[in-house]
């Protein structure tokens, strides 16, 4: 047989194991290319920047920190629902301390944790509900249980996730983002973690891709040959 002849075979048998994923490679990566990374991540519904301190704010000294836990590996002056907070990290944890009189705060209740929600989210929707998660839906799968879920009633079901510990919003996500993490799912072919790009199957599938893609080059090169000594 012509070496035409098992370019055209090669060719239509490597077409049908890797067509359906080549397919699925060009839509989510249209859709990856198309969509915004800064709309998938939901920096228009959102609004986690504080203002900034005033310069004459009278603050407790740092050194009361160091006093008072003295296993302290580092400290940081934020805001939290308008008042000025340090937020320490010790060896028993993370504290929360009242930048101007030096008392602790606890972590985050249902009230504090609604306030967050309503002077975070940046649509017009009303908030649909809040509760405190122990464990993480797979959208926040990588974040640390507990946190607070606050979904709001907008066309995109948007939700955002507060730390119970620090207050600080840990992560967006809406629709859009969901729809994101599936096709990126399905590109990558990680259909347990969504992470790893290194797993088997994206690799042995990439590698029958180029296959494809070599026996396209072999037959167009006898195409062109065949004319040629037409």
């Amino acid at each position: 047989m012509k070496p035409a002849f098992w370019a055209r075979r090669a060719h239509k048998w490597i077409a049908l194991f890797i067509g359906a994923q080549a397919l699925v490679w060009t839509v989510s990566g249209l859709y990856m290319t198309t969509m915004s990374i800064d709309y998938i991540h939901g920096d228009h519904l959102a609004h986690s920047k504080a203002p900034a301190l005033a310069r004459d704010t009278a603050l407790i000294d740092p050194d009361v920190l160091g006093k008072r836990y003295p296993d302290m590996d580092g400290f940081r002056l934020r805001q939290l629902l308008g008042r000025e907070i340090y937020e320490v990290h010790h060896g028993a944890g993370i504290e929360l301390i009242d930048a101007r009189t030096g008392a602790r705060i606890g972590p985050v209740d249902e009230s504090a944790a609604r306030q967050l929600a309503l002077s975070t989210y940046q649509g017009e929707a009303s908030l649909q509900s809040l509760q405190l998660i122990h464990k993480a839906p797979r959208e926040v799968a990588s974040r640390a249980v507990p946190m607070w879920q606050a979904t709001f009633g907008d066309r995109i079901n948007t939700a955002l996730y507060f730390s119970p510990q620090t207050g600080e919003l840990l992560a967006t996500r809406h629709d859009f983002w969901r729809l994101f993490d599936f096709l990126w799912m399905l590109h990558i072919m990680d259909y347990e973690d969504r992470t790893n790009v290194h797993n088997t199957l994206f690799r042995v599938a990439a590698s029958v891709g180029f296959l494809f893609a070599l026996s396209g080059v072999w037959l167009l090169f006898y195409s062109f040959s065949k004319r040629a000594d037409a």
